[in-house]
């Protein structure tokens, strides 16, 4: 069995992503049916899709068409992670509206505001309102903000949080002792997990297994296998490799660790953290 925690699907006739226009390299369509066809091939049995950072009026818009797509026939779908604003008072009331047979957790991508907006006291309180109602949050953040995740988690004890793409660690810049140690730190909350999803694209189109080895084996080391998840953060992915390419790299990577241990890695930690069948 090999989940995918993390999916983006795009359907521009039917959604608005304004960022996109700044990412000529994604800016496409990106179907149901194309991934589902690469990933079947690939021994992929069941995804959760990444929301896509839409405009919010069309978060609820996502959320009902990935149901949607739940409920066609030997659908890989299993979920979707919901985009949010915690931010916004009226947080409360868009919890109500969730539909958590499809639903089954929440992110607000924060590279992209304020560094102070998740250390906002209305930010922090919804974000444990989620544990309140068994939702994950994603945390989606660069490597110089792991330590402000840090401080979220801390201060929402009972939420269960995911890391996003092992911290985004400047792999093409060669960064690694700072991100490490802020790994480390973060590690060290055992309401914290870790997702291992396409870090291809922060490495140089030319990289190798040994050159993402010690991000990988450090985010393993530091949570450990019963902490950690597997995403092909596809599109993403394709920036510098492909999804084939990815889930075989993956597969390469643990090539050395037992058969429970990858088990773990690949599906069952997945379907304990966000409730989904196998």
């Amino acid at each position: 069995m090999l989940i995918d925690t993390h999916l983006h699907l795009v359907d521009r006739t039917r959604l608005s992503y304004p960022w996109l226009e700044q990412a000529p390299a994604l800016n496409a369509d990106w179907p149901y049916e194309t991934y589902a066809e690469a990933a079947k091939r690939l021994g992929i049995t069941g995804a959760l899709h990444m929301e896509v950072d839409v405009a919010p009026t069309d978060i609820a818009r996502e959320n009902t068409w990935i149901g949607d797509l739940m409920v066609k026939d030997g659908s890989l779908l299993r979920g979707a992670i919901s985009s949010a604003r915690p931010e916004d008072d009226g947080f409360d009331a868009f919890l109500d509206t969730l539909d958590l047979t499809i639903v089954k957790g929440v992110r607000r991508v924060l590279h992209v505001v304020s560094d102070d907006l998740s250390r906002s006291e209305t930010f922090r309180a919804n974000i444990r309102k989620l544990g309140d109602r068994g939702l994950p949050f994603d945390i989606c953040m660069l490597a110089r903000q792991l330590d402000i995740a840090t401080e979220l988690v801390d201060a929402c004890e009972g939420t269960e949080f995911v890391l996003d793409h092992c911290g985004v660690p400047d792999i093409a810049g060669g960064s690694y002792k700072e991100w490490a140690d802020a790994i480390s730190r973060l590690a060290k909350r055992p309401h914290v997990n870790a997702k291992i999803s396409g870090i291809t694209a922060y490495a140089t189109p030319d990289w190798t297994l040994d050159t993402l080895r010690p991000y990988v084996e450090h985010v393993i080391e530091s949570f450990g296998w019963d902490r950690v998840v597997w995403g092909s953060d596809s599109p993403v992915c394709t920036l510098n490799a492909s999804l084939d390419r990815w889930v075989k790299a993956t597969h390469a990577l643990t090539s050395g660790a037992s058969e429970d241990e990858r088990a773990l890695l690949f599906a069952f930690n997945a379907a304990r953290i966000w409730d989904i069948a196998l």
